[in-house]
């Protein structure tokens, strides 16, 4: 069994408060089609999204980056047709917040994937030497197989991308595809 988890790819994301810019939008065809393919083929779709609250000088990002995700937002949306794609089939997608960069940390993915049966995690979206990357590296250290999509990832940061689809390969045996 195979799950396609869907990191951050929203407007905030994308092109807001945090924006990836260019490479984030160039990927917004894939996400859909994978996301499409997927709830489709019956597989278990997750939109794992990160929420900050307002002024939350205690969460470890606060100095790092500038707010972003806040709850409430607009710019917490997903990124252009995901949101519609999303609405017409949230029955069929598990939307799952999340408050650190891994899509495992503090959430219950892991019990959503092992009751189900799953292995192998597909991944996509932003940013994939941030969010993708410490995602991935919680699902190895849990004994997921890992498949990243070279082409539904991007980051605001060229070199950054580039290294991490290289370390997702060659140190934590990922098929990046």
């Amino acid at each position: 069994m195979r799950a396609l988890i869907v990191i951050d790819y929203t407007i905030d994301f994308v092109n807001g408060r945090l924006p990836v810019g260019e490479p984030g939008i160039e990927i917004e065809s894939r996400v859909l089609a994978l996301t499409e393919e997927f709830v489709d083929q019956g597989d278990f779709v997750v939109m794992a999204v990160d929420l900050h609250e307002e002024q939350d000088v205690n969460h470890p990002e606060f100095n790092l980056f500038p707010p972003h995700n806040i709850r409430g937002t607009e710019g917490r949306n997903l990124y252009g047709g995901l949101q519609g794609l999303y609405q017409s089939r949230q029955d069929q997608i598990y939307w799952m917040d999340k408050t650190r960069y891994s899509a495992f940390c503090g959430t219950d993915l892991e019990i959503q994937l092992r009751t189900r049966g799953i292995e192998e995690l597909h991944l996509i979206g932003v940013c994939t030497d941030i969010c993708v990357l410490h995602t991935a590296v919680d699902a190895y250290n849990k004994g997921f197989r890992i498949i990243v999509h070279q082409d539904a990832v991007a980051s605001f940061n060229a070199q950054g991308h580039q290294w991490a689809l290289g370390h997702f390969a060659n140190t934590l045996g990922a098929q990046v595809v």
